[in-house]
């Protein structure tokens, strides 16, 4: 496939586990960012704080920014971007969160294992 042919778009995915280990903090800088947001409506801003100062996921959904991530990568444009955050059970030994694992790969290499038999 030539160059012409390729997409320019690429969909980056990223997972990421945080722990947090100073909710007030989190919170607190949630709140600020809120307080900030010269693109919120004043009428949404008391929604909001109250929603971050219950949840820790909805804070830290208020204070990681998806373009602040890639605004320094040279050549790339960010298009569209969209995150969420959720609080999660997590055990590192659990085979679910095994890093060196790529999504959907295990299927392929079954399959290749297959065909060298």
């Amino acid at each position: 496939m030539s160059t012409s042919e390729t997409s320019r778009y690429v969909r980056l995915r990223v997972e990421v586990v945080l722990e947090i280990d100073g909710p007030e903090e989190l919170t607190e800088a949630a709140v600020a960012r809120i307080g900030t947001d010269e693109f919120m409506p004043e009428d949404e801003r008391e929604h909001a704080r109250s929603a971050v100062r219950e949840d820790s996921a909805e804070a830290l959904a208020y204070l990681i920014e998806p373009f602040d991530l890639v605004s320094t990568v040279p050549g790339i444009e960010l298009v569209q971007a969209s995150w969420s955050s959720e609080e999660i059970d997590y055990d590192p030994d659990a085979q679910e969160w095994d890093l060196d694992e790529e999504d959907g790969d295990d299927d392929a290499e079954d399959a290749d294992d297959d065909e060298r038999v």
